[in-house]
């Protein structure tokens, strides 16, 4: 008998609103360690992609280094080496190689 009363006892642990909080304050600073500077990270790299024109010199997820020849809807033709030209996604490029 005693034994079930054990079970069945409050622990103690007050309301709910103190057992969820310490895991709004973990999100929060995930948040805004983590997740927020990706976004803004992201973004940026989306709009460097969308203004690249031709002749601009840009770096590929591959290392690959090249020059944009070509800028079509979905992918860019990128020239390597005197006669190489490859083209990749728009999602290779990870950003313009420095001057």
């Amino acid at each position: 008998m005693n034994i079930y009363l054990f079970l069945f006892q409050d622990a103690g642990g007050g309301s709910i609103i103190t057992m969820i909080l310490p895991f709004v304050f973990i999100f929060g600073i995930f948040y805004f360690l983590v997740i927020l500077p990706q976004k803004k990270q992201k973004q940026k790299l989306q709009e460097m992609i969308a203004s690249l024109k031709i002749n601009d010199e840009v770096v590929t997820n591959g290392g690959v280094i090249g020059v944009v020849k070509e800028v079509r809807e979905t992918s860019f033709i990128i020239q390597s080496a005197e006669k190489s030209f490859l083209e990749i996604g728009k999602a290779a490029i990870v950003g313009k190689k420095a001057e």
